[in-house]
């Protein structure tokens, strides 16, 4: 069962969206160096439908999307909540951080608007820097997926 700690709105992790992070706990993922190290361990509210109703309830009017921080002990729970918001939430964008190195197989893409993919490693940096191994991608209207990294780099 998928768990979250807190939730924020933010401005800069997807470009052009107002989006309600929600961080997810249970990250199997540990890397060094990792901001988020409380979010390792299994604690938390359930995160399913009735939670997400609640936040849309709450937030709905200020936010464009909402983004899943982890959630990479349960893929397919992300992805069952990335088609839920789109059913009942059809003008929300859904994002998901993964700090995985690739989509988990059987993730069905297009459930998802943005995916950024990629372990925090240390040297190489964080989005922000060009230098990263982290990649944001955006869904086109051809439904294909674009590298968006690079709008986080200041030119």
């Amino acid at each position: 069962m998928l768990k979250y700690v807190n939730t924020g709105i933010v401005f800069q992790e997807i470009p052009d969206e107002v989006t309600l992070a929600i961080n997810i706990s249970n990250c199997p993922c540990h890397c060094p160096g990792c901001h988020s190290r409380y979010l390792w361990e299994d604690v938390g509210l359930p995160l399913d439908n009735d939670a997400i109703d609640v936040f849309v309830a709450k937030y709905g009017s200020e936010i464009t999307c909402i983004s899943f921080m982890g959630g990479d002990a349960d893929p397919r729970g992300v992805n069952l909540l990335a088609q839920y918001i789109h059913e009942e939430y059809p003008a929300m964008k859904v994002a998901w951080y993964s700090g995985r190195i690739r989509v988990p197989s059987g993730i069905v893409k297009k459930d998802f608007d943005y995916i950024k993919i990629g372990p925090f490693i240390k040297h190489l940096g964080p989005l922000k820097q060009p230098t990263t191994n982290q990649r944001l991608y955006r869904r086109n209207n051809q439904g294909e997926f674009e590298d968006i990294t690079s709008c986080f780099w200041k030119k």
